[in-house]
């Protein structure tokens, strides 16, 4: 059995062109797909309908563990050592508030770090599409549109049929 590919890249002159052609291609069933621009295109995410809330719950999490970490680190030292000092509380919420602080956003941040690479993927050093012909192009002036083989409507020839008719300057089969 043959290796399968990981998909196939589609190259547009346009934003537009590719808009319009990630819409086709969603409308046509497709849903692993994937697209690279030299510029952010808040359209073309909203077409692709890229929604991912895990790194807002990722920085929440971190936040909350740096929170409870600093109060509980805090707490503990002040029931070990107790010092009762011109009749202080033995818990001074107050006096926790910078540590609390720094924690709190020294986690958030460390684990919106950690989690982004995991999610990302991150490092990997070699991308199969990088190897595509022209693809160089994607951070200069040209606009690549992907579909991937695992998505269960690809076919090699109807999939770049229907990259051809949406106005697809090239088509390229990229290798995994």
């Amino acid at each position: 059995m043959a290796d399968l590919p990981y998909g196939l890249v589609a190259e547009f002159a346009t934003e537009d062109a590719i808009i319009n052609a990630a819409r086709q291609v969603r409308h046509a069933g497709y849903r692993n797909i994937d697209a690279f621009t030299p510029f952010p295109l808040p359209r073309l995410a909203r077409v692709m309908r890229i929604k991912d809330s895990r790194p807002a719950w990722l920085g929440l999490a971190g936040g909350i563990f740096g929170f409870l970490l600093a109060l509980g680190m805090q707490a503990f030292v002040s029931y070990a050592y107790p010092l009762n000092v011109g009749g202080r509380p033995l818990y001074p919420l107050s006096a926790y508030a910078i540590v609390i602080f720094e924690l709190t956003i020294l986690f958030a941040v460390l684990f919106l770090f950690v989690g982004l690479l995991w999610l990302n993927r991150l490092p990997r050093l070699n991308y199969p599409v990088f190897n595509a012909p022209r693809f160089h192009l994607a951070s200069k002036d040209r606009f690549f549109l992907c579909i991937k083989a695992d998505d269960r409507q690809f076919d090699r020839d109807n999939t770049a049929h229907l990259l051809r008719d949406l106005g697809a300057v090239s088509i390229a089969l990229v290798p995994s």
